[in-house]
């Protein structure tokens, strides 16, 4: 008997495709066809990460995004608002919290003022707070916008809404669809990389998850201490040739099965192999930072041998001239239910300089016209205090997704630039509000992709990932 013919082998694309029933083909053309296509063609692609061409022409060819997880409080870093705190300590008008419902806190607590001095920066003359003593050095470098809105208001659903423009885990995130629409240009790491360097991410690996997308669009997480990746290095007795003759057997077992299945999952398997194999070589290289200057990594303040959001961002800038297309840096730390200033004064404290050092390292080395640099969290802090004997709280402050802030620099960004306004409170977006799904779609854009025609087949309908929504804001684009 032909082992295809087994019980245990025979599966629904069996049936349709090789048990003769017209009726059964016409059923699955006319049913599934559309759905297959995308999938079909990644398949038959022998590298399913080769370079795509954009819709348009691009003015960033890479992204990286440090993303504050925990959500920073944008009222004592950049929002400054001397009305909040002429009301400290008194409840927050009924007329501007509109019944709006908190995780940890009353509507009608009282007010919670400023906790840092802010002054003016640059000729643009951006407020600044003095936790980001470096930031404010090249606050001409960069796009600050005021006015940032989303629908969720918990760490996990918050922290997936930003990265894949759905608040429950299985869609596709940034990385991947950027990914999706624009392949790879990097033969020896991955197109897509994920670093941590805080405490756990709430939203966790559907953060950088591929979703309905096949795996090879998925982020790779890379470690902070020894192997950046599990298993990268051979096992004793097995030398280069054993492992090549090994991983070339697979290979051509796995290309005949995807023949016959033409399921992309086996495409990105071979791809995973192969990219695991290149990665013993390439990965070591680029980890080791001894090669980085000591005036580098002073500007940084990088310890080459320690983990560190700055040894982070120092191995993002080696990424991407690498030809990494998408790395993210999650910072989990900024949850600030209470102690808000000393929660802003520790992250500010592992973050600040290295953000900073990352905007000068990319412009002094030419790579900032091309590179997009996002920097923000999930949603922002309350205009009220947050003090809970109960829970262990005081001079804290809850979620607030109506109005938060978030920068962005490089790759076709306005510098210079502070867009959208709140109002006198810190509450509501008053000007030039700013939707979490207009930032998903102008980071696309200025990678060259059209947000509503980058689109998967996917259960019987085209998926993209500002779902129905979504519009790039072409005021703060260069």
């Amino acid at each position: 008997m032909n082992p295809k013919e087994l019980p245990q082998n025979i599966t629904r694309r069996h049936f349709f495709g090789e048990c003769g029933v017209g009726v059964g083909k016409i059923a699955l053309a006319s049913l599934l066809a559309d759905a297959a296509l995308p999938q079909v063609a990644a398949a038959d692609d022998k590298n399913p990460l080769a370079p795509k061409a954009p819709h348009f022409k691009p003015k960033a060819k890479r992204v990286i995004h440090l993303f504050m997880a925990g959500a920073p409080s944008q009222l004592d870093l950049f929002d400054y608002k001397p009305t909040l705190a002429q009301y400290e300590g008194k409840p927050i008008p009924p007329s501007v919290i509109m019944g709006q419902r908190y995780a940890f806190i009353r509507p009608d607590s009282a007010c919670l003022g400023p906790r840092f001095k802010f002054a003016k920066h640059g000729q643009s003359g951006a407020e600044i707070s003095e936790v980001l003593p470096h930031l404010a050095k090249v606050v001409d470098d960069i796009c600050i916008i005021k006015s940032i809105k989303t629908d969720q208001f918990n760490h996990a659903p918050a922290q997936i809404f930003l990265n894949t423009g759905f608040s429950q885990p299985g869609r596709p995130s940034m990385g991947s669809w950027a990914t999706y629409g624009l392949g790879a240009e990097a033969k020896d790491l991955p197109a897509f990389v994920v670093m941590s360097t805080g405490a756990g991410i709430s939203g966790g690996a559907a953060n950088w998850s591929s979703g309905f997308l096949p795996t090879h669009y998925s982020g790779v997480r890379f470690r902070n201490q020894g192997d950046p990746i599990l298993d990268v290095t051979s096992p004793n007795g097995v030398d280069s040739r054993l492992q090549r003759d090994s991983l070339d057997l697979v290979s051509a077992l796995n290309q005949k099965r995807l023949a016959v299945e033409k399921d992309p999952e086996i495409a990105s398997r071979i791809a995973s192999y192969e990219m695991a194999y290149r990665l013993q070589t390439s990965a070591p290289e680029l980890m080791n930072l001894k090669s980085e200057t000591k005036a580098t990594l002073d500007m940084y303040g990088a310890d080459p041998d320690k983990p560190s959001f700055a040894r982070a961002c120092i191995l993002a800038r080696r990424m991407i001239e690498r030809g990494v297309r998408f790395v993210n840096i999650y910072h989990e730390g900024w949850d600030g239910h209470s102690d808000v200033a000393g929660n802003l004064r520790g992250n500010c404290g592992a973050t600040d300089q290295a953000c900073a050092a990352l905007i000068q390292d990319l412009k002094q080395r030419g790579l900032l016209e091309d590179t997009l640099v996002i920097w923000g969290g999930e949603f922002g802090r309350t205009p009220m205090i947050e003090s809970n004997p109960a829970r262990g709280t005081s001079m804290g402050r809850d979620h607030h997704p109506q109005a938060y802030t978030m920068w962005m620099a490089g790759g076709g960004i306005k510098p210079g630039l502070t867009y959208g306004k709140t109002d006198d409170l810190g509450f509501n977006v008053v000007e030039n509000l700013v939707h979490v799904h207009d930032v998903q779609a102008t980071v696309l854009h200025l990678l060259g992709l059209d947000h509503e025609r980058l689109t998967y087949r996917y259960a019987g309908r085209d998926f993209r990932l500002t779902d129905v929504h979504g519009r790039v804001v072409k005021d703060i684009l260069a």
